[in-house]
């Protein structure tokens, strides 16, 4: 009876989580992300700290400094890249509208699909849905209101990283008790050493995975190619679905660009090899079992989190199923569930 009492209530208080989560969204997904790239400064910063020769010498303050000058950079690149390529996108999409129609109509006569009396009212009616004008403002247009948010979030990065100084004497505060202020400092000390990290070597990878597929890009002559180098860097922080759509998002540029499906295979399938050797090779290989989280865990997580919070849920499904499985190892009631998302179930 105990146990269906506390099963009640458990589930009771995660719909109840849920609904707050969800209400607030506005609200939590800025001061999560701003902790995130709070994270991933201290975690640069790590990771610089043990360059040889010269990361020894660098003073944290200046390690701190480069780590947000790299961030900041990035996101004014991004900005930059919307802006500058805005005009020609907007100029190019009715050419780029007609090589579609035009593939489309190569892939209907290659399947005898021309013969059939209803095809061309089909394709007429298929082609006034889209326009790829049209699309292509309403894209820009989302990338800016998201670049706005961002501003938000580095307001809560900064303030944050301001905090950082005071959180030793906050943890000191927080009971009389010493060995529950060591055993908080404990977790928490985990929850930073192991996201960090994460955040910080997942950074480096995406960064290299960004360089090589623009490379690989720019070798084929697709347009925009430093635009979708970026988006795939930034989509490598989503699980699985980021490595697949690094390739779908380009490989739909090549289809309206080329209309040739020589050019669009190759290029598919080089963007195909780079995604598959730095998603599988490298990046086990630097990473590790850092964060010691199921795929399976990580899979429904990146669902849940989507749910909840859509695309800023997607890039953070990762970072809070880890925090999440390492605060519900430290009790016996919640171990279990902690057992059950980790990968090897040692934790």
């Amino acid at each position: 009876m105990d146990r269906l009492r506390a099963a009640v209530y458990g589930t009771l208080l995660l719909l109840i989580i849920g609904w707050v989560l969800t209400v607030g969204k506005a609200i939590f997904v800025p001061a999560v992300l701003g902790a995130v790239i709070v994270y991933v400064i201290v975690g640069l910063a790590q990771v610089l700290g043990r360059l040889p020769l010269v990361g020894p010498r660098l003073p944290l303050q200046l390690r701190y400094l480069f780590s947000m000058g790299v961030i900041a950079l990035a996101f004014l690149m991004l900005a930059y890249l919307i802006a500058a390529n805005k005009e020609r996108a907007l100029q190019l999409a009715p050419q780029y509208q007609q090589s579609l129609l035009a593939s489309i109509q190569g892939v209907a006569m290659f399947f005898g699909i021309e013969t059939e009396p209803t095809w061309t009212t089909v394709r007429n009616e298929l082609m006034a849905q889209i326009n790829l004008q049209r699309l292509f403002a309403s894209l820009l247009a989302s990338a800016g209101s998201i670049l706005v948010t961002f501003i938000v979030v580095f307001l809560y990065a900064t303030f944050l990283l301001v905090e950082r100084s005071h959180v030793e004497t906050k943890l000191a505060q927080l009971s009389d008790d010493p060995q529950r202020v060591a055993r908080i400092r404990q977790v928490i000390g985990t929850i930073n050493q192991r996201i960090g990290s994460y955040l910080a070597l997942k950074t480096l990878l995406s960064i290299l995975l960004g360089v090589v597929s623009w490379a690989v890009m720019a070798l084929y002559g697709l347009e925009f190619a430093v635009l979708w180098a970026v988006l795939t860097a930034f989509l490598n922080f989503v699980p699985y679905v980021g490595s697949v759509l690094g390739v779908a998002l380009p490989a739909l540029m090549a289809v309206v660009q080329f209309g040739e499906i020589g050019p669009i295979l190759a290029l598919v399938v080089a963007l195909s090899v780079v995604q598959f050797l730095i998603g599988n090779f490298l990046d086990p290989y630097v990473m590790g079992s850092s964060l010691n989280l199921s795929p399976f865990a990580i899979l429904i997580s990146l669902a849940l989190w989507s749910e909840l919070w859509g695309i800023p849920g997607a890039f953070l499904a990762v970072p809070i199923t880890a925090i999440i499985t390492i605060v519900f190892s430290q009790f016996s009631g919640t171990r279990p569930v902690a057992v059950l998302l980790s990968k090897s179930g040692a934790l």
